[in-house]
C-alpha cells in the first residue's frame, strides 16, 4: 500500500532523516539477524535478572521462613509494575522501544548495584530488599511492554508463533541454568556476587541489544496527545472481546496458580528440608519442563485453533496445583514441578502470539502495557491472600484449593456468553 493510500490510523516508521515510511522493520532482509541479536541480548539480561530473583527468594525464606515475608516481597516485586505498565504501554507506542528498554535496563542495574553496596557496608535490613524489588518492578513495567511489542515489529507475522517459541525455550534454558548458578554463588559466594553478576549481564544485554537497529512507529496525521493515546488504549482493551477476555483468564492464571506455586520454595523448606539442593532443583525441575514444552512450540508452530491450546493448557494448570498440593514424596513433587513448566510454553506464548497477530502495531504496546497490569496485579494479590493464609494452614492445601477454584473459575469463563462469542470471535478469523 503507498503512504497516500493508508488509511489515517496507519502506523508507519520513522525515517532517520525526518520522513516516514510504510515499509514495516520485520519485511528487512536482516530480520534473522536482529531477531538474533535481540533475543541474545535480552537473553543475557534475563540471566542475571534470575539470578538475583532466585537469590533473594532463597535468602527471605531460609533466613525469615514468613509466608508473611514472601508475601510483602511479592507485593514489592510486583504491584509497582502493574501501576507503572498503565503508562509503559502507551511509551511504547509512542516512543523508540529500543530506548525504552535500554533506559529500563539501565536503572534496574543501577538500582541493584545500590543494594550491594549497601550490603557490602552492613546494611541488610528487609526494607532495603523491598525498596530494590519494588524499582525493580517500576523498570519491568517500562520494559515488559516495550519488549513484547517490538518483537513483531523486526518479525515477519507468519514466523511470529516459531519465533515466539524459540524465545521462550531460550528463556526457558536460562530458567535451567540461572537456579543452579544461583545456588552455586549463594552457597559459596554470597548475595552480593550475584548482584554484581546481575550488573554485567545487564551492561551486555545493553550492548547487544544497540546493535539492532528499531525505528519509532509514528502514526500519519495529526499526533494524538498522550492522555488521548491512553483513553483510546483502555478503550479498545475493554471493546474488543477477545482481548478482555483474554486479560480475564490471565487474571484468573496468575491468581490462582502462579500466586500458590510461588509458596512451593516454603512448602519444601517446611515439609522436606531447608536445604539449598532442594530449593535449586525445584526450580531445575520447572525450567526443563519449559525448556521442553517451548521446544515442543517452536518445532510444532502450534495448532490453527490456538484457543483451544490456552483453555486446555489453564485446565492442566489446576490439576497440576492439586497434584502438588497431593505430593507427600519429594521426587514426586520435582515431576509435578516438571510437568507444570512443560504446560507453561502452552498458555504464554500461544497467548502472547495471539495478540501480536490480532492487535494493530500502533496498539500492541499499550495492549500489552495491560497484560502486565493483569499479570502484576494478579499475582501480589494472591500472595496477600495465600501468604498471611500459609502461616495458618499448609501450603499443600492452599495449592489444592488454588486447583479446585481454577477448575470453576476456568468453567465459568468459557461457559457465559461473553466468553463464547470472544473464542469465536478468534477461531472465525483466518
Amino acid at each position: 500500500m503507498a503512504a497516500d493510500d493508508a488509511p489515517p490510523d496507519a502506523p508507519t516508521i520513522d525515517g532517520s532523516d525526518g520522513s516516514e515510511e510504510t515499509t514495516v522493520a520485520s519485511e528487512s532482509p536482516r530480520w534473522r539477524r536482529d531477531v538474533a541479536v535481540f533475543l541474545s541480548g535480552q537473553t543475557v539480561s534475563l540471566f542475571g535478572s534470575m539470578l538475583v530473583q532466585y537469590a533473594i527468594m532463597w535468602h527471605l525464606t531460609l533466613e525469615t521462613k514468613s509466608g508473611v515475608v514472601l508475601a510483602f516481597a511479592a507485593v514489592a516485586g510486583f504491584l509497582p509494575q502493574a501501576i507503572v505498565s498503565i503508562f509503559g504501554g502507551v511509551w511504547a507506542d509512542r516512543m523508540n522501544r529500543k530506548l525504552l528498554i535500554i533506559a529500563a535496563d539501565g536503572s534496574i542495574a543501577i538500582t541493584t548495584l545500590a543494594l550491594a553496596i549497601f550490603l557490602i557496608n552492613g546494611a541488610a535490613d528487609l526494607w532495603l530488599i523491598f525498596l530494590t524489588l519494588a524499582i525493580r518492578s517500576v523498570g519491568a513495567g517500562i520494559q515488559m511492554p516495550a519488549v513484547s511489542a517490538l518483537i513483531p515489529q523486526i518479525t515477519p507475522t507468519d514466523k511470529l508463533m516459531r519465533v515466539n517459541g524459540i524465545n521462550g525455550s531460550i528463556q526457558s534454558a536460562m530458567m535451567l541454568v540461572a537456579p543452579a548458578a544461583a545456588g552455586a554463588l549463594y552457597a559459596s559466594a554470597s548475595l552480593v556476587a550475584i548482584f554484581f553478576v546481575d550488573v554485567v549481564t545487564a551492561a551486555v544485554g545493553i550492548g547487544l541489544l544497540l546493535l539492532v537497529p528499531v525505528r519509532t512507529l509514528v502514526r500519519s496525521g495529526e499526533r494524538p496527545g498522550y492522555f488521548a493515546d491512553l483513553t483510546e488504549g483502555v478503550r479498545y482493551v475493554w471493546r474488543h472481546g477477545f482481548v478482555r477476555w483474554l486479560l480475564i483468564l490471565f487474571a484468573i492464571v496468575f491468581l490462582l496458580v502462579v500466586a500458590p506455586s510461588y509458596l512451593t520454595p516454603l512448602m519444601i523448606a517446611r515439609t522436606f528440608g531447608d536445604e539449598v539442593w532442594m530449593l535449586t532443583v525445584n526450580e531445575l525441575a520447572f525450567s526443563v519442563g519449559m525448556v521442553g514444552g517451548g521446544a515442543i512450540i517452536a518445532i510444532w508452530g502450534g495448532t490453527k485453533n490456538r484457543v483451544l491450546l490456552i483453555v486446555g493448557s489453564s485446565v492442566v494448570f489446576g490439576a497440576l496445583s492439586i497434584g502438588l498440593g497431593l505430593s507427600t514424596n519429594l521426587w514426586v513433587f520435582f515431576g509435578f514441578m516438571f510437568l507444570l513448566g512443560i504446560a507453561v510454553p502452552f498458555f504464554s506464548t500461544t497467548s502472547m502470539t495471539l495478540l501480536q497477530e490480532r492487535v494493530q502495531p500502533e496498539r500492541q504496546g499499550r495492549v500489552f502495557g495491560f497484560v502486565g497490569i493483569v499479570m502484576a496485579v494478579s499475582m501480589p494479590l494472591g500472595m496477600i491472600v495465600f501468604g498471611p493464609l500459609a502461616d495458618v494452614v499448609s501450603v499443600e492445601l492452599l495449592l489444592v484449593v488454588a486447583g479446585v477454584l481454577t477448575f470453576v473459575v476456568l468453567a465459568v469463563a468459557v461457559l457465559v456468553p461473553s466468553g463464547r462469542r470472544a473464542m469465536a470471535e478468534v477461531t472465525k478469523q483466518p
